[in-house]
């Protein structure tokens, strides 16, 4: 099968059934997706599917031929692995979004995906697109002000 990925196409021989997740971190090393509770729930797997927010570990990879995957390497502003950090990815660290950084990926990827839908969300509209993200760490406020700040330099 082909998976495009970040803007590149990507032939695989993997089953279809295997979840996207894997396929991103193991198959072609793309380690912004975490691995959280396997099940849907956490978000640290989000990924953009077509633009918007998707949990990768409860994918099948087959379901995503001939779309769009975009993981957080996808958001820099190069679109590479080790290119400069995106507007989002500069916003959350201008906050200091982060204590264990775990769930950074899935809040990324979620406000990534709310932009792109409401490019000048209020702060109810923040909160419910984050608010299935999990943050073990209690870091809400700066993840909250990220979220804002993000947009407010998007303007």
């Amino acid at each position: 099968m082909t998976l495009r990925v970040n803007g590149t196409a990507h032939r695989l021989a993997v089953p279809r059934d295997t979840r996207l997740l894997y396929v991103l971190r193991n198959d072609l090393a793309l380690n912004g997706p975490k691995f959280g509770c396997g099940l849907g729930e956490c978000g640290a797997c989000t990924v953009l599917l077509d633009g918007a927010a998707a949990r990768s570990c409860s994918i099948p990879v087959g379901a995503c031929e001939g779309r769009e995957v975009t993981t957080l390497e996808g958001l820099t502003a190069d679109g590479t692995a080790q290119g400069a950090p995106g507007p989002v990815q500069r916003a959350f660290i201008a906050e200091q979004a982060a204590q264990c950084g775990y769930c950074l990926n899935g809040m990324i990827m979620a406000t990534e995906a709310l932009l792109r839908r409401h490019p000048r969300p209020d702060e109810a509209q923040i909160r419910a697109a984050l608010s299935h993200n999990l943050c073990r760490c209690g870091t809400h406020v700066e993840i909250l002000r990220a979220a804002r700040r993000a947009a407010d330099e998007r303007g």
